[in-house]
């Protein structure tokens, strides 16, 4: 019988030492490669500093609108190349988060771009309004009249595009002025540019003083599927767009109702692009889902147009209610000050735990160092993702409570140990059924927690999803590391006399108890 016994105490003991060797490689590992990929988590707003704003959707939007508009809006943000943003409902309002960036204007430009993009036809340039002081000024209330005059209209006829090869543009064009009379009337507000009406709207900063007198709108943005600047093969910036099945034949209607004339690109009451359709052709033919928008364009302003064109189709329109610049000092010392009351409370456990433990008390500090090390790598590595939310303050104060929880699953292990050395068992006898009847305990008092946390992620908003997230990962890696780590680390330690019999810090006298090497005979 001992015979038999032998070996497969031998693969038992090979089987604690490899779960245990895999727990400190995988962590200490996963821990190493994070750092050699320079790779850290991803901070907050509250952490990093950046950019806040809350919108206010108008009218009475559907609750599918108003996820769209939350994903155009993720879309348009990581389109600038930062990482990190929020973009959620809360309440009637979106919030829009954007941590660690370093031009809050360009930013806050791009993503206040609110309105619908939309394709106008262009009935005549207008020259820059008198000034409101002028007395030649019409009323902010007068509307913007339907047609131009005749000499201005930038119909066929005025414009009168010849295809031509020899020229650079690859077209000749009559050049028509702006019309005079709408020198009195007042640009159309952002607020005010209704789709279904004319309107009067200015070109993008630095285009000139130069207004657009567009029509109603024939189409949304809703028809371009993607799109994206690049360089042409003479070098020049252009922007190549896609459109969706449906938008292929509504843009190839409004493409060829406007033949050889202007079609306006309006995004927020401003003309993000003026271009000519197919100037270059003598006939009109279809656009087969695809086209191209080209004439100097810098690579900034392509760039900018592609955004625009891919990111710009909201359904909603929006108003902003709040800005908030948070200073990125003010952020590192809020980080500073959440991390060493962290430290400051989780040095002042480990020291009362390997006190009171001794030996097993070096066990708690073990784990806790190899599940910060897992903690970091798993944080780090989801911050190139868009799955867990950036780490803020409420994620700092997620992992701070779950130190305790992972502690008490070391005391409820320890202390089921105490109870049955008092027993009369001995430490080598203990540590296995201890652990049986301390496994039931750690694992309804973590699912508690992680139930807590799963509830909190699904309902609540904003930061406390950070904290419970955060506090839901750490209690799952609680349950792998006791069953993983603590458990095969305590078992070879109660198994070793040397350990269990140490004087001042052996496992015996962390348990309060004196061991012996036979186990008292029980009744049967």
């Amino acid at each position: 019988m001992s015979s038999t016994a032998a070996p497969s105490g031998r693969r038992s003991r090979r089987g604690l030492w490899l779960s245990l060797l895999l727990v400190v490689i995988i962590s200490l590992g996963s821990f190493g490669l994070t750092l050699a990929a320079k790779w850290s988590p991803r901070l907050g707003l509250d952490l990093a500093g950046g950019l806040s704003v809350v919108y206010q959707p108008q009218g009475h939007p559907s609750q599918a609108d108003l996820d769209q508009t939350v994903t155009i809006l993720t879309n348009r943000v990581d389109s600038l190349g930062v990482s990190g943003a929020q973009v959620q409902t809360q309440g009637p309002d979106i919030v829009v988060s954007v941590p660690g960036v370093k031009n809050a204007r360009q930013v806050l430009a791009t993503i206040g771009q609110t309105a619908q993009l939309l394709f106008r036809p262009a009935l005549c340039y207008a020259p820059p309004f008198v000034g409101a002081k002028s007395k030649a000024a019409l009323p902010a209330s007068t509307a913007v009249p339907s047609s131009c005059q005749s000499n201005y209209q930038l119909t066929q006829a005025n414009l009168n595009v010849q295809p031509n090869s020899t020229t650079s543009a690859g077209f000749t064009s009559n050049n028509i002025g702006p019309d005079p009379v709408f020198q009195r009337l007042r640009t159309t507000t952002p607020a005010n540019d209704s789709a279904s009406k004319s309107v009067l709207i200015p070109g993008l900063p630095g285009s000139g003083q130069l207004r657009y007198v567009l029509g109603p709108a024939q189409l949304t943005g809703r028809a371009v599927a993607s799109a994206q600047a690049q360089q042409s093969q003479t070098g020049a910036w252009v922007v190549n767009y896609t459109l969706t099945a449906a938008g292929s034949a509504q843009w190839d209607r409004v493409a060829q109702q406007n033949f050889h004339q202007v079609v306006a690109i309006d995004l927020d009451g401003v003309v993000e692009s003026a271009p000519l359709i197919q100037p270059s052709q003598s006939t009109f033919t279809s656009f087969n889902g695809q086209g191209q928008i080209s004439g100097n364009l810098s690579q900034s302003e392509a760039q900018s147009l592609a955004t625009a064109l891919q990111f710009g189709a909201l359904p909603v329109r929006l108003t902003p209610l709040t800005t908030e610049t948070v200073s990125p000092t003010l952020g590192h010392s809020s980080l500073i000050a959440g991390l060493g009351a962290g430290l400051a409370g989780l040095i002042l456990v480990l020291l009362y735990v390997i006190l009171y433990y001794r030996a097993l008390g070096l066990v708690i500090v073990s784990g806790l160092g190899l599940t910060a090390a897992l903690l970091w790598a798993i944080i780090s590595g989801l911050g190139h993702t868009s799955i867990a939310p950036s780490f803020s303050l409420a994620g700092v104060t997620g992992l701070i409570v779950s130190i305790g929880i992972t502690v008490d699953s070391y005391i409820v292990y320890f202390e089921r140990l105490k109870d049955e050395t008092r027993s009369g068992r001995s430490v080598r006898t203990s540590v296995d059924r201890g652990f049986k009847s301390a496994w039931r305990t750690v694992l309804a008092a973590d699912f508690v927690s992680l139930l807590a946390a799963g509830i909190l992620y699904f309902i609540a908003l904003g930061d406390v999803r950070g904290f419970a997230f955060f506090l839901g990962l750490s209690t799952i890696l609680d349950v792998v590391v006791t069953y993983f780590f603590t458990r095969p680390a305590v078992i070879l330690l109660g198994r070793s006399d040397r350990a269990t019999e140490a004087k001042r810090f052996g496992v015996a006298k962390g348990l309060a108890t004196k061991d012996t090497k036979h186990e008292v005979l029980e009744t049967l």
